[in-house]
């Protein structure tokens, strides 16, 4: 099988069961930012790879939430009528939670506002955090055109408050500084 079909050449693409629809359809945007999400999860899958050796829980989280994504995209792409279930469920969610709250104990609390930044790999998670806001911002605006699995925007929601702990965890087991901004404090002097 040839990976180019020439089908979409008109504009258009299939969802799920064959019903052809324009690619830019709202509910095309918003799983495809959901498969630029799990591209951004591989960068940073590499990128800990390369960099960290006490990484093993965290690649394990993502290679599982990389898998998730696809059935996230598999709500997305099914139409309404051709429905039998939904494949993302609460104890998904559930499961983000228990990580985050794994994670989180054993991170410093929380004192100032973070900046994206650190390591490269702290600062790809903060791009994996933003994209994957940025597709849940989309399930909600289609969500108010059409049928969504709520469960699917509670799954969102949770990785990216994992992606967000994640990159603080990462520079912390790297002992890399972790950049604030102090709302209090003047912003530091411009170089130029």
């Amino acid at each position: 099988m040839k990976i180019y079909t020439k089908t979409g050449d008109s504009g258009e693409t299939s969802l799920i069961y064959g019903r052809r629809t324009k690619k830019d359809d709202l509910r095309v945007e918003t799983y495809g930012t959901v498969d630029e999400v799990n591209a951004a999860i591989g960068l940073a899958v590499s990128m800990l790879k390369e960099s960290q050796k006490k990484s093993k829980d965290l690649l394990s989280i993502l290679h599982r939430v990389q898998r998730d994504l696809f059935d996230v995209g598999r709500d997305l792409a099914t139409p309404e009528d051709k429905r039998e279930a939904y494949w993302v469920d609460e104890p998904r969610v559930q499961l983000l939670e228990k990580v985050i709250d794994k994670l989180e104990a054993e991170l410093e609390p929380l004192r100032q506002f973070i900046l994206p930044g650190g390591s490269k790999t702290a600062a790809q998670l903060h791009v994996v955090r933003t994209v994957t806001r940025r597709a849940e911002r989309l399930a909600v605006k289609l969500s108010h055109e059409q049928q969504v699995n709520p469960s699917l925007l509670h799954y969102l929601n949770r990785f990216s408050d994992l992606a967000f702990v994640m990159s603080r965890v990462v520079n912390a087991r790297a002992g890399e500084y972790e950049p604030t901004v102090d709302f209090q404090a003047p912003p530091p002097p411009l170089e130029v």
